[in-house]
């Protein structure tokens, strides 16, 4: 409750009833060292900071705040003498003793005080703590225009300022509706360089004028250099526009060298690296001379002004304390920036957990949190938050025993007072088929106990583990919302194989027809369509199809389409078979026109296994058609009008989220680690924090599913298969913290006894050899 009188709205602003200020940012401690009574500290007070802070602001410089008016002080005063002193609430009361402890720090040491680094474990109320911090921060008199807040995220920051907002509201006494101090420096990383870039802009040799391209003009920029440059005329397959910016900004943001970024991320364009310097360069000339910045030079431009010793100490003494959320996120430029405008870390408070550092895809540099109590020469204060709000005991047993195996991390055990008999379980399934008819059934299960469908959330490695559970939940009406990577069958090199099939099953399909005649090189929309006007016209499609006279460039392929057109027609191979003679067709066109072929090749894999379980093309295709895509719409919110729906993310889409229960596929060796991500130690131990992230996710139900086989296509037709085994990161010591589960087996058919003349077929069979 906001305080009511005088003295406690004096009281909210650290002024005692004597007017005597108290030291700087203090607050007394027990003799243990632990806050005591930080309610006392506001009590206590300065009346300086009252002159200056009406609205919770310093005056300080170029960036002073409206002073307080006299007259308000004089009565404040003369009130004060009249009225004995009361005790503000303690805005930080609901923070538990790791997080004050972190809220706390340096605080009677001011703006000199040591670098801050919080661990904060999964569901520990990072977010709260961080908050709380900035809060502290203003309440012992920093002034808001001198505090540097950076997320990751515009929500995060303004989720950020938010709840310093409210807690400031409480401990000032302000009414509901008075605005809290702003936090006018609170942003992403970017934001706050483009800002910092504008007003530094005649300084650094920027023109004031610049504007900022977005990925999308970003790539366009890449692909008008790179067709300047005839590397769009390539004897050999050149890199895409996206995939050079791609390769552009992982230099950007890692620091390192294009033979190594080529080497490790991008291997198939290592043949290339001499031309992607000359592409680079000219592109970068090419932003110069039309006065534009793209997402990357933000950071870049930023680093590049902080190395400059002068505009280093001018911007870091800009501001006094630096507060950065989700440290473990961070990429090698970002954490330069941040030493050059701190170099002694005086200030600075960094927010995150090692143990959820899983965008190296990113660039994100996981070393950055593992290296900073020692980046600094002079001690930094570690606060690790241990306690979880979110998951029972038993699911933070197992997490903390498949985290505990790191080869390096910044130890905690994480607990909570939510205790549960129910441990997580490990799912032993046949194969992908089972794993999808398992989780639907579980789906529903706990829907009937009361569980809503939007409060259970099926995990997964890679977008294309969750096609075969797709086709299971549209099958049984089960609505789903899918993020991270496109749903299955709307990407496009799945819709290109699907359109074959479909033009091959109905020739007059202008749709399916116009896709797949596109994609051989040398045909383009007027010859296509101009093929389809003949198929229309024709009494005999499919013939005219394969007598249609293409221009000679596309010749060559044109007559491999039409092989393969012929033999499907015919039937030669018979089902799931054709679905394979469709995918050897295409693996060329794949590899032309995706620079992630093998990626795409492992969704056409999947797609053929899925192809299994039907007995024909014409009920495979059927089946497909009666799930629309807008059936089950992959966009970010209900699909259709339904009441509810499944959550279906891949691991790294769901970092920061939480349900009541989560499924997690493909819990084998091969796709958690994937199989692309073990070719070093360093990926092999980001995918073990991505199955840390996935359990830390489930507050009360968790189910890590085992398929037993998995298929092998492209080899011809039959049941080949290989088997899985359970994930690497959960060993033989950390099993028995899950319970073991599996699928009833199916009641086998009963028994008839058999009637008629015997045989005695041992004998026969002896007789054969005398």
């Amino acid at each position: 409750m906001a305080p009511a009188c005088p003295v406690q709205r004096r009281a909210a602003f650290g002024i005692d009833a004597a007017g005597v200020a108290a030291p700087c940012c203090s607050s007394r401690r027990t003799a243990t060292g632990s806050p005591s009574a930080t309610s006392d500290a506001f009590a206590r007070g300065r009346s300086a900071g009252l002159r200056g802070r009406l609205d919770g602001y310093t005056v300080q410089g170029a960036l002073a705040r409206p002073p307080l008016r006299q007259a308000v002080a004089d009565r404040m005063t003369t009130t004060l003498l009249e009225v004995p002193p009361l005790q503000a609430p303690d805005p930080f009361a609901a923070l538990n003793a790791q997080q004050r402890d972190a809220v706390e720090h340096g605080i009677a040491d001011g703006p000199g005080c040591a670098p801050l680094l919080v661990i904060a474990g999964a569901g520990s109320g990072k977010t709260m703590t961080l908050a709380a911090r900035v809060a502290r921060l203003v309440l012992a008199g920093a002034d808001p225009q001198r505090l540097l807040l950076l997320t990751f995220s515009r929500r995060a920051a303004q989720e950020m300022e938010r709840r310093v907002g409210r807690v400031l509201q409480q401990a000032l006494g302000l009414a509901g509706e008075a605005r809290p101090p702003a936090l006018p420096w609170s942003g992403t990383f970017h934001s706050v360089g483009a800002r910092l870039l504008r007003a530094y802009a005649p300084r650094i040799g920027l023109p004031e004028d610049f504007t900022i391209h977005d990925r999308a003009d970003a790539e366009d920029l890449m692909g008008w250099v790179r067709e300047e440059l005839g590397l769009a005329r390539t004897k050999h397959r050149f890199p895409l526009k996206g995939t050079c910016l791609s390769i552009y900004s992982r230099v950007v943001n890692s620091q390192a060298p294009l033979a190594e970024v080529l080497q490790w991320h991008y291997p198939w364009c290592q043949a290339w690296e001499d031309e992607l310097v000359r592409l680079f360069g000219a592109y970068v000339r090419a932003k110069q001379q039309q006065h534009v910045l793209d997402y990357d030079d933000l950071l870049l431009y930023w680093a590049e002004m902080v190395s400059v010793p002068e505009l280093a100490r001018e911007l870091g003494a800009r501001f006094d304390h630096v507060l950065v959320d989700e440290y473990q996120d961070t990429n090698r430029l970002q954490a330069a920036i941040l030493q050059a405008m701190k170099p002694d870390g005086q200030g600075l408070t960094v927010v995150g957990d090692d143990a959820q550092s899983i965008y190296s895809f990113r660039a994100a540099e996981v070393r950055n949190i593992l290296d900073f109590p020692r980046q600094f020469g002079r001690e930094v204060r570690v606060v690790t938050l241990e306690r979880n709000y979110r998951s029972t005991q038993p699911i933070l047993d197992a997490s903390n025993a498949v985290i505990a195996l790191a080869a390096e991390r910044h130890a905690k055990q994480l607990w909570t007072d939510r205790t549960s008999s129910e441990r997580p379980a490990l799912v032993t399934v046949l194969d992908d088929a089972a794993q999808a008819r398992w989780v639907a059934d579980e789906v529903l299960r706990l829907r009937e106990q009361g569980l809503r469908l939007r409060s259970q959330a099926v995990l997964f490695r890679a977008a294309h583990h969750s096609a075969a559970l797709e086709l299971e939940l549209a099958r049984r009406n089960i609505p789903f919302v899918k993020f991270g990577g496109l749903k299955f069958l709307e990407a496009s090199h799945i819709k290109d194989v699907l359109a074959v099939l479909r033009w091959v099953e109905n020739p007059r399909n202008r749709l399916a027809g116009f896709r797949v005649a596109q994609l051989v090189p040398g045909i383009g929309p007027a010859t296509a369509r101009r093929l389809l006007d003949a198929l229309e016209q024709a009494a005999d499609p499919a013939a005219a199809l394969l007598a249609f006279e293409v221009p000679a460039a596309a010749r060559d392929d044109w007559q491999a389409l039409r092989t393969l057109y012929a033999a499907l027609r015919q039937g030669e191979a018979g089902w799931p078979d054709d679905l394979r003679r469709v995918q050897q067709w295409y693996q060329p066109h794949l590899e032309r026109l995706h620079d992630d072929a093998p990626v795409r090749a492992a969704d056409l894999a999947q797609l053929a296994r899925i192809a299994e379980g039907y007995r024909s093309r014409e009920q495979f295709l059927a089946e497909l058609a009666l799930d629309p895509p807008e059936a089950t719409s992959a966009e970010a919110g209900p699909p259709l009008l339904d009441e509810d729906y499944l959550i279906l993310s891949t691991i790294h889409s769901a970092k920061g989220q939480e349900w009541q229960a989560v499924y997690l596929l493909n819990a084998v060796d091969g796709c958690i680690p994937s199989d692309l991500a073990t070719g070093s130690a360093e990926l092999v131990e980001e995918e073990r924090r991505l199955l840390y992230v996935a359990m830390t996710r489930a507050r009360q139900h968790l189910q890590l599913i085992v398929p037993q086989r998995f298929y092998v296509h492209g080899q011809g037709k039959g049941d080949r298969h290989v088997y899985g085994s359970l994930s690497r990161f959960i060993p033989p010591q950390v099993q028995p913290l899950f319970e073991r589960r599996q699928p009833a087996a199916a009641a086998a058919p009963e028994a008839v006894a058999p009637s008629g003349a015997t045989v005695g077929l041992a004998a026969r069979l002896r007789g054969r050899w005398g």
